[in-house]
């Protein structure tokens, strides 16, 4: 979640080609200044590469945010739309996906009509289901704390019953994790993916910089934006921990196979999630930094929320936790070590570890295909025990 100090050194011509760069503030091989190079030059301007030219700012500005399943937005709130992916004749207890809330859209959940957590969950009996879609903070919102998310956390589910299952992604997970400990009868089961709950364990580069940079680095990001984690700072730090794929070959990919539909499909799909961040209300930021990533105040038992400490032993439903063996923003330790906080007794208790990263966990196809229909059943499971 926290940005790199490294970012902006990452993006500097300088880093790459030591002050020989044209248009400096940019890489060199920003693919715009690199067409303007070729102009200069008198090169020969093919299709192809007026074709990439195009191509390349589409992806990196042209593209919004979309869901690929139809929906209904059920509830506005401050921080939220909730959207409904019910299905008409839906029964049961209401599924809440808790998207995540560290910079990009909550569409990740539902990615593209081929990789969709949404239409996965549902294909496998999960048909009364809905999402947290965050809004980006506006300056109105930059006061809102981790408080302000759960307790519009608890209008949700009162609108909705009383009582949801509750699927945690990433950021998404520890709030669900905190809800679930303050409001333990209104969680019938938790699901934690990707989800950092014991952040002191681990070798993934958030924790890495959370350890070393002083609190103050992440005041002075909160000051810059005015009170607000600017989204397109946190898109930075995310690039900045793979700069070359994310400066470099992503360009070099595009270029090679700029006549393939298909593949430019799939690079305007990702591009429409990942390079239109959303912003974060600066003291919501601060607190989830400093509470999680430097003090792990939620695993410790010190976590304070909506006036009262929270203890994660008071969880005591039934649990899955999912981890990507090559997750380097969520390392799987930070999510399976859960079990060693929570209440849930071992029999209840669900752990699966999964090839691939993080964003896999929520979009790879294979895991879409495999763990995800596992804990549709599971939840189903888990509520048909309880019925008469």
């Amino acid at each position: 979640m926290p940005p790199s100090a490294e970012t902006a050194r990452a993006t500097s011509p300088s880093r790459h080609c030591e002050g020989n760069c044209p248009h400096a503030g940019v890489p060199w091989f920003w693919p715009m200044h690199l067409f303007e190079m070729w102009m200069d030059e008198g090169a020969h301007v093919s299709s192809e590469i007026l074709s990439f030219a195009a191509e390349a700012y589409k992806i990196d500005q042209g593209l919004k945010p979309v869901w690929s399943t139809p929906n209904t937005v059920t509830l506005e709130l401050t921080t939220m739309h909730l959207r409904d992916f019910s299905a008409s004749h839906a029964e049961g207890l209401p599924v809440i996906i808790d998207a995540p809330h560290a910079g990009h859209s909550a569409t990740i959940a539902d990615f593209s009509p081929r990789q969709s957590l949404v239409r996965t969950l549902k294909k496998h009996g999960l048909e009364r289901l809905y999402v947290t879609d965050w809004k980006s903070a506006s300056a109105e919102m930059k006061f809102l704390s981790i408080d302000s998310y759960l307790e519009e956390m608890n209008v949700v589910i009162d609108d909705l019953g009383g009582q949801a299952h509750l699927i945690g992604l990433c950021q998404g997970g520890w709030m669900s994790a905190a809800y679930a400990a303050r409001f333990p009868g209104k969680v019938r089961t938790l699901t934690l993916a990707g989800s950092p709950i014991d952040t002191a364990v681990g070798d993934g580069k958030v924790k890495e910089l959370a350890q070393t940079l002083p609190l103050h680095f992440y005041e002075d990001l909160v000051t810059a934006g005015g009170g607000r984690l600017l989204g397109k700072f946190m898109l930075a730090g995310w690039k900045s921990m793979h700069p070359t794929d994310q400066y470099l070959n992503k360009y070099v990919d595009l270029y090679t196979h700029i006549e393939d539909k298909a593949y430019v499909q799939r690079a305007e799909e990702f591009a429409r999630w990942y390079e239109s961040p959303v912003d974060l209300p600066g003291t919501y930021y601060l607190q989830a930094v400093q509470w999680i990533f430097k003090e792990n105040r939620l695993a410790l038992g010190n976590f304070v929320a909506l006036g009262r400490a929270l203890s994660l032993k008071d969880i005591t439903i039934p649990v899955y936790l999912l981890a990507g063996e090559e997750d380097d923003i969520t390392p799987p330790p930070q999510v399976l070590n859960a079990d060693r906080y929570l209440g849930t007794p071992a029999q209840a208790l669900q752990k699966k570890l999964v090839p691939g990263g993080h964003i896999g966990l929520f979009m790879a196809h294979k895991t879409l295909e495999t763990a995800w229909p596992e804990i549709a059943q599971w939840i189903r499971a888990q509520e048909r025990a309880e019925q008469p």
